[in-house]
């Protein structure tokens, strides 16, 4: 840290500004600038990320040799995060809409440097389509242009997209339909998502097959002058929040969802504002909720997926030590559940990023072995739940060129077999994971 602190310092002090370039500036290297990039991206200066970052862009670099661990799907997201928080912090409209061009011109250079079986089209898909949901008015665009990539990720798996944010998405697509009298469309998402969905789904499923078609402008019109008169307010205020997600009317929806919580704290309300912060992704209030959720939760199906939400929450935070909580809390839950075993693995794939970028260092011999660990809870995953077989063995296949080599593992004594203990041994950031695993 001491040493990326002082290349900035010097290298700020010959130039104040960077002009985009598909190299790094001041000459260094891409290992270099990578480094200081990543950690003013950690720190929240955005104005040094971009500075020492922008190369990325234009290079789209699918390798960095000395930092095995990289990876540029991560970099596109990361600098969907920056310019959407520059967009967030301008006062200037003129200015705000540029960054949020830029996040629009990212999104297109992932669809198109990517081949689909590259990365994850499907969560690539749904996040263009939140991107849309916040920002579209400031962008002067129609919401339903969300709609269409929540679209086409449904159309990429529809359990997948059935099950994301207990059916959120599935939800609000099929309102969308209903809003504009789309029968067909309708039906047919109910017909290919009902088996997959949870009880909130199947409560908006059951609406709309009641009230399909049904305008929801004047509901709203109606339950608005209404609410106050009915015997059931917290119905009444339900359906209300439900009408404004369909609208997109995103403030009135936390307005309504904040009120029902006031009136009634329950699994469900909690569960609501929970995932209106997640899509804003507010995580510390999502966390707040989420917790709440976890709390009042019915039955331990419920619970186990929203530990493993909280612990994708604390992930995204990158507070892996509460992220391993979580995901240990859900496999306490059902030893069965395949997804806690592949969400331990990734944490501790976490791990080997985290550690290494703090540092400013390349992934050496001793960081390797933590991937002897990952792969433990792949294989665990696939003994668990075979319907996380494919995803197990596909990332498992991934990790096979950063394992220790032969040379790695002569150089330090390691023989096939033998335990070996991930912890502050190898280094200090890892003091945390004391777990033991096997040389492979």
């Amino acid at each position: 840290m001491i040493r990326i602190n002082f290349i900035i310092a010097f290298l700020l002090g010959i130039s104040s500004t960077v002009n985009g370039q598909s190299e790094p500036p001041y000459g260094m290297s891409e290992l270099e600038a990578y480094a200081v990039f990543s950690d003013a991206y950690r720190t929240g200066e955005y104005d040094l990320a971009i500075t020492f970052g922008s190369w990325i862009l234009e290079a789209k670099p699918r390798k960095i040799q000395g930092h095995s661990s990289y990876s540029l799907d991560t970099q596109f997201n990361r600098f969907i995060n920056i310019f959407s928080s520059k967009a967030d912090e301008s006062i200037d409209p003129g200015e705000k809409t540029q960054y949020l061009q830029q996040v629009l011109n990212i999104f297109n250079d992932v669809f198109e440097t990517f081949h689909e079986d590259e990365f994850d089209l499907f969560r690539w898909k749904l996040r263009h389509g939140q991107f849309y949901q916040e920002y579209y008015r400031d962008l002067n665009q129609s919401l339903q242009q969300a709609f269409e990539f929540y679209e086409e990720a449904y159309k990429l798996n529809r359990q997948r997209f059935a099950e994301m944010s207990e059916g959120y998405y599935a939800r609000i697509l099929l309102d969308n339909y209903v809003t504009r009298g789309d029968r067909e469309n309708a039906l047919t998402l109910i017909e290919e998502i009902e088996e997959f969905a949870g009880p909130a789904l199947l409560q908006t499923i059951e609406d709309s097959r009641n009230e399909l078609f049904q305008d929801p402008g004047e509901r709203i019109v109606f339950l608005e002058e209404r609410l106050d008169q009915l015997e059931d307010r917290e119905s009444g205020l339900k359906e209300l929040a439900d009408l404004y997600e369909r609208v997109g009317d995103r403030e009135k929806a936390h307005q309504t969802a904040e009120e029902l919580y006031d009136l009634n704290p329950d699994y469900e309300n909690s569960r609501k504002l929970a995932d209106l912060a997640l899509s804003d992704a507010n995580y510390t209030r999502a966390l707040n909720y989420l917790s709440e959720a976890l709390e009042k939760a019915g039955n331990n199906d419920q619970r186990k997926r929203i530990a493993i939400e909280i612990s994708e929450t604390f992930q995204n935070t990158d507070n892996l030590q509460m992220a391993r909580e979580y995901a240990r809390q859900a496999i306490n839950l059902d030893n069965n559940y395949g997804t806690a075993y592949l969400q331990m693995a990734d944490i501790y794939a976490s791990a080997v990023t985290q550690c290494t970028s703090e540092s400013g260092r390349s992934i050496d011999r001793d960081d390797r072995t933590i991937y002897w660990l990952v792969l433990d809870y792949l294989e665990q995953a696939i003994e668990a739940d075979t319907s996380v077989s494919n995803t197990a063995n596909s990332r498992i296949e991934s990790y096979d060129p950063v394992l220790p080599s032969i040379e790695d593992k002569f150089f330090r004594g390691w023989e096939a077999g033998d335990s070996f203990t991930i912890g502050s041994n190898i280094d200090a950031c890892y003091g945390w994971i004391n777990e033991s695993t096997t040389v492979r």
